[in-house]
């Protein structure tokens, strides 16, 4: 019947309810209640009760309403904890008399938390319950949840998530997965002995990777502020100062696009080790990959929101970025190709839109080769790369923090590593010459002049950290969003429990 009701309507008689309990010199939202069994404990104790079985213990527990069904003398309540365990409550008209009966029929609605004390019990039908003897509103529910039988909309998934949280099993499993993710993450960092440091989110200058950043202002100094896009810059500054392995686990903050694999705020790891190299940090990502998945999912071996088990055991493919571009448009390209070469094989091979954006005359301004290459590497390999996947070996004109490649002109010890066709990291070996870094630096400059927006500024603070000398070391950023996608199968919106949203226009 409540279904049929606007949701207006069943507010303005829950309110009501509100009204009637106060009335009644009861408490709708009490501040000192507590109970003393949790709905899990309950179910391990007497897991093993047979039906139509009391115990005689009596406990007291609390949960939110989120089934109700009943008439006559009795009536049956599922509550449910926030991790979505549930324990049935019987109420009794023999047990908990008229007058507390009454009040529970007329002021009780689905949503309300509730808390009972009563008998542990199993129902004649083997169902584990509480014989309830007393009850109390532990806060009471004006709005009335979601038709359970039926989904949310997409909108009302993203922008009320809690009632998502509420309603749908599979959204607090990713809550608390993405919990034990992070958790496993760090644990496996202090196990290595990496220090876990906290660097600023608020920078005078916007760096350590290829984006266009938030500005903000700071009213005390009197100037322009950017949101962090990377930490990267100030990790390596620990670096120099002796500390040789660090981790953080941090927002960064992006003015681009949303899509499925883009939010404008994630969450990043990125880990600095000094005396290491790309494929070090390469054979330890996969480590950190591989423990975290076992730890969490019990097996390397994960079922993905489609159907589909993959699997993150054994060894895992590599290619170089170049060769693989070679083979997919079928002649050889190289750090030496010239820019009309690759825009003559672009036009041949890109899809219309990117076509397109090669023909403004402002993209063409600040095209160079290494972002073409990247570009058609992205649209005619990476798609096919469906096992996980480190694609090493990137242009060096891109990639301006990380060192020349030590046998390979024009590229830099850089890899990405992809899984079902996304990137989920990346990893180098850090570029610690002073004097290459500001000549780098100074191109990207230049770049920024002619229209880049994501293009990064000269750092002459974090250079003079690097004229105090940095040992060799190599360095690895993963986003954490992605990672929950590659251990799920779900899109970006559902790993990250409080997504940006465009507001909706009154």
């Amino acid at each position: 019947m409540s279904e049929q009701l606007s949701e207006a309507e069943q507010t303005k008689i829950r309110k009501s309810k509100r009204q009637k309990l106060l009335d009644l010199g009861l408490q709708a939202y009490p501040v000192d209640l507590q109970f003393s069994s949790s709905i899990p404990e309950i179910r391990s104790k007497y897991k093993t009760l047979k039906a139509d079985e009391r115990t005689g213990d009596i406990v007291n527990t609390a949960g939110r309403v989120m089934y109700l069904r009943g008439a006559g003398k009795l009536a049956f309540v599922a509550l449910q904890d926030g991790a979505g365990n549930r324990l049935q409550a019987m109420f009794s008209l023999a047990q908990i008399g008229e007058d507390q009966m009454k009040s529970f029929r007329a002021l009780v609605d689905i949503g309300d938390h509730l808390w009972v004390e009563g008998e542990v019990i199993s129902s004649k039908t083997g169902e584990l319950s509480i014989l309830v003897n007393t009850w109390k509103m532990a806060s009471k529910a004006l709005r009335p949840l979601p038709v359970l039988h039926k989904e949310l909309s997409d909108d009302s998934r993203v922008r009320r998530r809690y009632l998502e949280l509420i309603v749908n099993s599979q959204t607090r499993d990713t809550v608390y997965q993405r919990s034990k993710i992070v958790s496993t993450l760090r644990d496996q960092f202090h196990k290595k002995a990496f220090l876990e440091l906290e660097t600023p989110m608020l920078q005078t200058l916007h760096g350590g990777a290829a984006a266009r950043p938030f500005t903000t202002k700071m009213n005390a100094f009197d100037i322009d502020l950017y949101l962090r896009i990377a930490p990267e810059l100030f990790l390596k500054r620990a670096v120099v100062g002796g500390l040789d392995k660090v981790f953080e686990i941090n927002r960064n903050f992006r003015n681009e696009g949303v899509d499925s694999s883009h939010s404008p705020e994630f969450s990043m790891l990125e880990a600095y080790e000094s005396y290491s190299d790309y494929f070090q940090i390469a054979k330890l990502t996969k480590e950190l990959i591989q423990t975290t998945c076992e730890a969490v999912y019990g097996s390397l071996q994960v079922a993905l929101t489609n159907g589909e088990v993959y699997d993150f055991a054994g060894s895992w493919d590599e290619i170089t970025l170049y060769d693989s571009l070679s083979d997919a448009v079928g002649e050889q390209i190289t750090p030496d190709t010239k820019l009309d070469k690759l825009i003559e094989i672009a036009n041949a091979k890109l899809d219309s839109t990117e076509k397109k954006r090669l023909q403004n005359p402002e993209e063409m301004k600040k095209l160079i080769p290494g972002k073409l290459v990247e570009l058609l590497w992205e649209q005619l390999v990476c798609p096919n790369l469906h096992r996980p996947t480190f694609v090493y070996d990137f242009p060096s004109d891109t990639s301006p923090l990380v060192s020349a490649h030590r046998s390979k002109p024009g590229m830099v010890e850089k890899w990405d590593l992809y899984i079902r066709g996304f990137e989920l990291a990346t990893g180098y070996s850090e570029l610690v010459d002073p004097v290459i870094q500001y000549e780098r630096l100074k191109e990207q400059a230049n770049l920024s002049k002619k229209g880049d927006d994501e293009a990064m500024h000269l750092d002459s603070d974090f250079l003079e950290a690097l004229e105090y000398g940095m040992p060799p070391t190599a360095g690895m950023g993963m986003g954490i969003d992605r990672l929950l996608m590659a251990f799920t199968g779900l899109g970006l919106r559902d790993t990250i429990t409080f997504p940006l949203v465009k507001p909706i226009q009154e």
